[in-house]
């Protein structure tokens, strides 16, 4: 018995959470004890950083091209897209560079998605996805002016200046990092990365960006939240589950209280 009782304690000590265990707690949203080991091992941030890496060193490259020329893998992808247009393709795809752009990703969307999370009472997923956002979008800008690269001939829409990174992608990606990780379900993860790709194939398929600058776009998107999020990942999870109920209904405590 005396030997039992001191193993005891080792059988609930799992330091490192199995995948079937990580599937489950993303399928059911219940990360309670996956997010902090995943926070210990800092693998996410290390990704992170060599993905924003590699987007800094595309873009090195690109400045040393004569006037960020495309790549050959950029002139071929276009060329494809340009001998496939239709006009079954080119509706869907100004959808997506309306939903993608402008006034409604600056300013509709994060400011329903922020006020919706701010309702729910998830006020550090609030300031996060707000954090997100205005960095993604402040370093794309800058990376923008600085490579300077032209946009494709065939342009379909007008676009403002800087063809690397696109914006679009970078946007899309950073919302389903965020939400993802806010949510922490498998849909949610399922519908981003759909919304993502979407977004790449219609930049490129309207002419406003090469492939490479929608890679960057994403690649950078993603890696900027997740260096966004370690920070917050402890309050996020604490966060996930709390009390969520409309702010205009009293809280749990309040309400037991009385």
């Amino acid at each position: 018995m005396a030997g039992q009782e001191a193993d005891a304690p080792h059988s609930y000590e799992e330091p490192h959470p199995t995948v079937r265990e990580d599937a489950h707690a993303l399928a059911t949203g219940k990360a309670e004890d996956v997010v902090p080991v995943v926070v210990a091992r800092r693998w996410p941030v290390v990704s992170a950083i060599v993905a924003v890496l590699l987007v800094l060193l595309l873009g090195g490259l690109l400045l040393l091209r004569q006037g960020a020329a495309p790549f050959e893998i950029d002139t071929e992808w276009m060329d494809e897209i340009i001998a496939h247009r239709s006009p079954v393709w080119e509706a869907p795809s100004l959808v997506m560079n309306t939903l993608g752009g402008g006034w409604i990703a600056i300013i509709l969307v994060p400011v329903l998605a922020i006020a919706a999370l701010l309702v729910f009472r998830r006020r550090w997923a609030a300031l996060y996805l707000a954090l997100a956002l205005a960095v993604s979008a402040g370093v794309v800008q800058i990376l923008k002016n600085v490579v300077g690269r032209t946009r494709p001939p065939d342009m379909l829409v007008t676009s403002d200046y800087g063809s690397f990174p696109s914006g679009h992608t970078a946007n899309a990606a950073t919302l389903t990092v965020v939400f993802g990780l806010v949510f922490w379900r498998l849909w949610v993860w399922l519908a981003g990365v759909a919304y993502t790709i979407l977004m790449l194939l219609s930049r490129t398929y309207l002419g406003a960006h090469w492939l490479t600058d929608t890679l960057g776009g994403m690649v950078l998107g993603a890696g900027l939240a997740i260096l966004i999020w370690a920070p917050f990942a402890l309050r996020l999870r604490r966060e996930r589950d709390g009390d969520h109920r409309p702010i205009w209904i009293r809280s749990r405590e309040t309400t037991g209280s009385h």
